[in-house]
């Protein structure tokens, strides 16, 4: 159906939010909800909540839940595939190619942070093991990694696809960002594709950790 497939592709392109997704699809909220519940019964997605901390239920209720496709292949083909598959289907692939470069750092930014979730878990596990490990968010800020240990402490943290070496100003973006949220961390993390500067390794210790993606080496 044309509004299934608008809904998926706004999800696919977007931040996952159900405000974003609906504005890309174009349709209003009640007509979204209803397709968002279908595509969840036939299990092509799932609807996850934020953990920000909230002092009442109706502040919760303003923050949007996220879409996640359940099959990464599905999403890589709502966002580069479906849209033009007539172009691709007569094989000319320009298109599908210029449409990859430019939206390839916004698409893999969703796997990377799922990856590096997963590498804190095995990073953890040794000194102080995870019980839960996630994203948080609310409608103006969002940390990629939001953990608990065993022991009871909280860290927070931030994954960047980018090809430019983070600076000094993505901890300090970091730690404002955590007390946005009302969050108060034991640890930061950030984890960049592409490194560091001289100035952000310096500031590295028991309580501020630097990750690369060398260090998920220790996921295979």
């Amino acid at each position: 159906m044309p509004l299934y497939h608008s809904i998926l592709t706004g999800i696919a392109l977007g931040d996952g939010q159900l405000h974003t997704a609906y504005k890309r699809a174009n349709v209003s909220k009640e007509v979204g909800d209803k397709a968002v519940e279908e595509l969840c019964e036939i299990g092509i997605i799932s609807v996850v909540k934020s953990n920000a901390h909230f002092s009442s239920w109706s502040q919760r209720d303003k923050v949007d839940n996220k879409l996640l496709f359940k099959s990464p292949f599905l999403r890589f083909w709502f966002a580069f595939v479906s849209p033009i598959f007539k172009g691709i289907r007569d094989g000319d692939y320009a298109e599908i190619e210029e449409r990859f470069a430019n939206r390839e750092r916004e698409f893999l930014q969703l796997p990377y942070t799922q990856l590096a979730q997963e590498f804190l878990k095995v990073e953890m596990q040794e000194s102080d093991p995870l019980v839960e490990v996630s994203s948080v968010w609310n409608n103006q800020t969002q940390l990629e990694l939001y953990a608990k240990t065993k022991s009871g402490k909280i860290i927070v943290g931030t994954t960047k696809y980018t090809n430019n070496k983070l600076k000094k100003s993505t901890l300090t973006q970091l730690k404002e960002s955590a007390k946005e949220l009302g969050i108060e961390a034991d640890m930061f993390v950030i984890i960049s594709k592409s490194g560091f500067t001289k100035e952000l390794k310096a500031l590295k210790s028991d309580t501020i950790k630097l990750y690369t993606l060398r260090s998920f080496k220790k996921l295979l």
